[in-house]
């Protein structure tokens, strides 16, 4: 259910306003109209605090030391966050400095060790020379010339070395030259040797800090709450004698509210949402049940509009389903109910995502059983156990039971669309409640929808399956739902039935094209029966393989097994949330003109989380 909102505006002496807004923020349920940005400085805290925290619960592995409890002040703290953040930074330095010293060292190396101040003496007193590698044939050149004087030296990376005196070689003769350092090797290597003790020494730092870790995230929760504490002072208005907020409130706190405000003497205004007002926050409130679903929402980040619908039950009855067809599979279930028992005894209680796993794996399992599918095996038909849940119609081995593959096919097709059908059917009825409730006229638009959806059910059944349908009646109930979404389309509480008519009549070429929408929605279902078609293939093509398999080689079949099943099951997953997924936040929720364009109710509140 969608929380009912009001809207506030308070006012509170100018005097007051730090101890207002501590107040609304211990209250936590005010969820502020305007929030401006907070200061420039806690932004840049906290990403430095954040930036340092991820980079220790990266450093953190099984040898560091047991995190630690400390107490530190606001400075205390700062002062320990700039020591391992310098820590960091110089790091990074010197593993930048070691990685170029690296290169020339590599460069160098084949070169030798040598006496660089011998070669700048020499060259201070007037012994100029260049250093050349170059081949056989350019060296025998050099050799002929008069004017060119050098000085063979040893080879170099199985080239021919060379001083040459005075100046440098024309660019005729191809040669290599070797520029001389500023350091030589040995001094290369002692400050690769320096800079790694420096390393260590950082990393002694980070090493340290990582054991307060626990520190962190409370500092983090902290600048959290600081920066949204700015952004509401920030967010306020105010002139020499008062200062006030606006925001809204739901319906269920404002006796709260009011109570507080009456001890605390604040002016306060309560008013109805405008209907033009696109920034009113969504809250949903979630039942035992539909609690289960939410979970998903929040991986998704879709929040229905404040007039939208809350629709996480049929959301969740739906999505088992689909995620059970799409799966397929009863063994694949069982693996799902494994984790799920994991995390549950891991967290040592059910929360939300748990009972998500348990319900899902469950649904997974029933399908499985009754479609006769156990890891893609075949030969779990011949036991009477797996074959006894079976539902013949529906039968993944369809010969065990005396049906044949494309009759199977056929009725798990007409499963699909029959749920397609009822699910907008459904969305269209879920309208209808609405719409009477609000005494507006549109809903006999729905009426026409929910015609044209189950005659185009049919004729689906006819273009796809074959299957026998008076094809006129099919015909009739389009016309007669088109005439109706034509006439009654553009209806409003707010505009006279001319008028709504007249808007109706306007939208009828977008009505044509919104009915053959209709008929693709519906086709869209059969992505239920080819994703899980897909995948028993997929499950028996690595079963074939595995079974081929013979003597010693059958321990490779084993991991063929094992990592074709697990394969299968991570695309089962990528394709629930790609299929499963879309036909909810697509097709079900289109039909009900949804958007899910909401704002998340977020209310001015102290945040004790933040971080992971």
């Amino acid at each position: 259910m969608i929380e009912k909102m009001k809207e506030l505006f308070l006012v509170a002496p100018a005097n007051k306003k730090e101890e207002m807004l501590l107040k609304i923020r211990e209250l936590g349920i005010i969820h502020l109209k305007e929030k401006k940005n907070a200061s420039e400085n806690l932004i840049k805290n906290f990403n430095s605090v954040t930036k340092v925290y991820q980079i220790l619960k990266e450093s953190k592995n099984a040898s560091a030391s047991l995190e630690k409890n400390k107490i530190l002040t606001d400075e205390e703290f700062n002062s320990f966050n700039l020591k391992v953040t310098e820590a960091i930074d110089n790091k990074k330095n010197y593993l930048s400095e070691i990685s170029k010293l690296g290169i020339i060292r590599d460069n160098l190396v084949k070169w030798g060790d040598f006496n660089i101040a011998l070669i700048k003496e020499l060259k201070d007193s007037g012994y100029n020379f260049y250093i050349y590698t170059l081949s056989k044939k350019d060296y025998n050149e050099i050799k002929k010339s008069k004017e060119i004087k050098f000085v063979l030296l040893k080879s170099v990376d199985k080239q021919i070395t060379v001083a040459v005196l005075h100046d440098r070689l024309s660019s005729n003769i191809i040669a290599s030259e070797f520029i001389i350092p500023d350091k030589s090797l040995s001094d290369i290597n002692s400050e690769i040797d320096k800079y790694k003790k420096l390393v260590k020494e950082a990393d002694m730092i980070i090493k340290e800090a990582t054991s307060y870790l626990s520190l962190y995230k409370k500092q983090i929760s902290k600048c959290i709450n600081d920066i949204n504490f700015s952004s509401a002072e920030n967010s306020t208005n105010s002139d020499s004698d008062l200062v006030w907020i606006s925001g809204y409130i739901p319906q269920s706190e404002i006796d709260n509210f009011k109570s507080i405000s009456l001890n605390e003497k604040w002016a306060y205004a309560l008013g109805e949402v405008k209907e033009d007002d696109d920034f009113v926050p969504t809250k949903v409130k979630y039942s035992k049940i539909t609690k289960i679903i939410k979970p998903v929402f929040d991986i998704l980040g879709t929040v229905p509009g404040y007039r939208e619908y809350d629709i996480s039950f049929w959301f969740l009855c739906f999505f088992s389903l689909f995620f059970a067809m799409i799966i397929g599979d009863a063994g694949y279930g069982f693996c799902f109910l494994f984790v799920g028992v994991i995390l549950n005894l891991k967290s040592k209680k059910v929360t939300d995502t748990v009972l998500l796993i348990y319900v899902v794996s469950i649904s997974t399992i029933v399908w499985g059983g009754i479609t006769g599918t156990w890891f893609g095996l075949e030969s779990a038909m011949r036991i009477p156990f797996f074959k006894m849940f079976v539902i013949k119609s529906i039968a993944s081995y369809p010969e065990y039971f005396g049906n044949t593959a494309l009759n199977q096919q056929n009725t798990i097709m007409k499963f699909c669309f029959l749920i397609g059908m009822i699910q907008l059917v459904l969305a269209c009825l879920i309208n209808i409640k609405r719409k009477i409730k609000e005494k507006n006229l549109s809903f006999i638009a729905d009426i026409g929808w929910m015609s044209s959806i189950v005659a185009l059910y049919f004729v689906i059944l006819l273009l796809v399956i074959g299957e026998e349908v008076n094809i006129k009646i099919s015909a009739i109930m389009v016309g007669i739902g088109f005439v109706f979404v034509t006439l009654f389309g553009g209806m409003n509480p707010k505009l006279s039935f001319i008028q709504g008519l007249k808007a109706g009549l306007a939208g009828v070429f977008t009505n044509f094209l919104n009915t053959i929408s209709s008929f693709g929605n519906i086709m869209s279902y059969i992505r239920l029966f080819a994703v899980g078609l897909a995948s028993l293939a997929i499950a028996q093509s690595f079963n074939d393989m595995a079974l081929s398999l013979n003597g010693f080689m059958k321990i490779f079949g084993y991991v063929i097994f094992v990592l074709g099943h697990t394969l299968n099951l991570v695309m089962g997953l990528l394709s629930v949330v790609v299929h499963g997924v879309r036909l909810n936040l697509l097709e079900f929720s289109g039909q009900l003109g949804m958007e899910w364009s909401g704002i998340e109710y977020d209310p001015f509140r102290i945040k004790d989380g933040g971080v992971k």
